[in-house]
């Protein structure tokens, strides 16, 4: 495994429940997606595709959104099935 390989912030991904939503992507950022799966499976030994990796990149940034984490405790946890 290479040092460059090894840093990827994304680690090896676990096994959830989905749910399936639809969205756009410029061609730009479609590319950079299937660039980073590649990256990962040849870091993990697993092959994956950038579908896979979007849900898992989504929960590290909002993770890590320190604005995010202050205000989410002041409004309510939207039921299932609901939201937008």
């Amino acid at each position: 495994m290479s040092t460059s390989v090894s840093k990827l912030r994304l680690g090896p991904l676990p096994k959830t429940e989905t749910v399936k939503l639809t969205i756009a992507l410029t061609t730009a950022l479609k590319a950079d997606l299937e660039r980073y799966a590649a990256l990962h499976a040849q870091a993990y030994g697993e092959p994956v595709d950038a579908v896979t990796l979007i849900p898992h990149m989504l929960e590290a940034f909002i993770m890590r959104d320190r604005g995010f984490k202050a205000l989410k405790i002041k409004l309510p946890r939207p039921r299932v099935g609901e939201g937008g």
